[in-house]
């Protein structure tokens, strides 16, 4: 049976370090900040409801009662994750006439739905 703390234990025993690696590593993730910014961007991505919304809004930019019947949500519930959204700068909002319309804030976050969506299919 694969014991997993055993193999990292022999694997840490028998392999003597890489300093290029290791050079390498550290200077992807010096930026505390950076990697705290990275973790709350992931966070807003942590509730189905959200990524539903975002799907939606990678179709074309809608407003919160369209946004609503297309997931079948009541306005409120929409409503209070794009206020969750907007804050996290992944949704901007534009007032047309007494409607405001919601889209995704920029191509990056449908990339990153994109990426995740093939991802989860392929595996």
């Amino acid at each position: 049976m694969f014991d997993e703390n055993e193999a990292q234990q022999t694997e840490a025993e028998s392999c003597p370090p890489h300093p290029d690696d290791i050079k390498r590593a550290r200077a992807a993730v010096a930026d505390e900040n950076e990697m705290q910014a990275i973790s709350d961007f992931f966070r807003l991505f942590s509730d189905s409801t959200r990524i539903k919304i975002l799907t939606a809004l990678g179709t074309g930019s809608m407003c919160v009662c369209d946004i609503s019947e297309a997931l079948g949500m009541t306005q409120s519930a929409v409503s209070h994750q794009l206020r969750v959204l907007r804050g996290g700068d992944l949704v901007r909002a534009r007032r047309d006439g007494k409607s405001v319309v919601y889209s995704l804030s920029d191509d990056h976050i449908e990339t990153v739905i994109r990426a995740a969506t093939e991802h989860i299919r392929e595996g």
